[in-house]
């Protein structure tokens, strides 16, 4: 595209002043190199640093809150699929039970997410080649759930003990949680927490990514909410089926309490399958996809839209962002 351009500008640049033309040209050559950065930044770096990090914090925890609140009752279903054992029967009464606790640690850790992830993303990008963007968006995704995590996991703690029945208020679960194992009680599975959600945050925002690259260029214009919220659903769906293994170890190790039935990640999984079989890895896979692929769908519907919204908001700062 860019070498047709030229061809055609190239008729007109003889009424053009040379420093014109040369600018031009210059400016032709460098479009192509930033196609694959959602933010441009040239000599405004710490501004369009900030931005980025103060709209990723705010589209985050839009998108954040959107979703738990839509598909409490899905994530309930399946944690509770997934911390029955044996043959066991689930209830499905108090659905809802500490979504209020819950939002309120989904909000930053979401806020949070996204705030580490855009800017990480946009810097990465300068500096990876672009056919290697993929390494940019896996490393941000790392990057953001490692910071993120310090506030899921007290919040997936506190949140799943309610799913179960073993506490009814969030206040009273943080009180007792602590008072009975420490403070190291509500960071319980921050280990098997890590191991399912950072190859999940990496490997989600990855494909979701990679393929709305894929698609603006092959389109040549800029995808709509439907499409944003489709390309989420899918990539959701498809890392939540991949990761269903490691969520059903997080969940027995985060709700198993002070009883300490499993001495760590590879007890459980040996006790799981000796105990109940291999299929066990895969429960609650069902409510798993279908709550992901939701959610993937409103989280990044939401959040594209977030963060076009707020771009609109400052449009002399995207309009310079434009002629870079």
């Amino acid at each position: 595209m860019g070498s047709i351009t030229l061809a055609v500008h190239s008729k007109t640049s003889s009424m053009l002043s040379p420093d014109a033309s040369n600018r031009k040209i210059q400016n032709l050559q460098l479009e192509p190199k930033n196609f694959f950065a959602s933010v441009s930044t040239g000599e405004e770096k710490p501004f369009d640093f900030f931005r980025t990090l103060f709209e990723g914090f705010i589209a985050g925890g839009t998108a954040g809150v959107v979703v738990e609140t839509a598909l409490y009752p899905i994530d309930t279903i399946k944690t509770r699929l997934q911390a029955v054992r044996g043959g066991g029967q689930i209830v499905l009464k108090g659905l809802y039970s500490g979504l209020a606790g819950n939002i309120a640690g989904v909000l930053p850790a979401s806020a949070l997410f996204v705030g580490v992830y855009e800017p990480t993303k946009q810097k990465l990008l300068k500096i990876v080649p672009e056919n290697l963007s993929a390494i940019a968006h896996l490393t941000a995704g790392a990057v953001g759930g490692v910071a993120a995590s310090l506030i899921r996991v007290p919040t997936e703690v506190v949140k799943q003990r309610m799913q179960t029945g073993q506490f009814s208020s969030a206040p009273g679960a943080v009180s007792l949680i602590v008072s009975k194992e420490g403070f190291k009680g509500l960071y319980a599975g921050y280990g098997s927490f890590l191991l399912r959600d950072l190859p999940f945050d990496a490997i989600q925002f990855c494909i979701y990514e990679q393929i709305r690259i894929g698609y603006k260029l092959a389109a040549r214009r800029d995808l709509n909410d439907p499409e944003n919220a489709i390309i989420g659903a899918f990539a959701g769906a498809l890392t939540g089926a991949i990761t269903t293994p490691l969520d059903v170890i997080k969940t027995r190790l985060m709700v198993q309490g002070s009883a300490n039935q499993y001495k760590g990640i590879s007890d459980c999984v040996q006790t799981i399958i000796r105990e109940e079989g291999a299929p066990a890895l895969l429960k609650g896979i069902g409510p798993r996809v279908l709550w992901i692929g939701i959610g993937g769908s409103i989280f990044f519907g939401v959040l594209e839209r977030t963060k076009r919204y707020l771009a609109e908001r400052h449009p002399s700062i995207q309009d310079s962002s434009k002629l870079k």
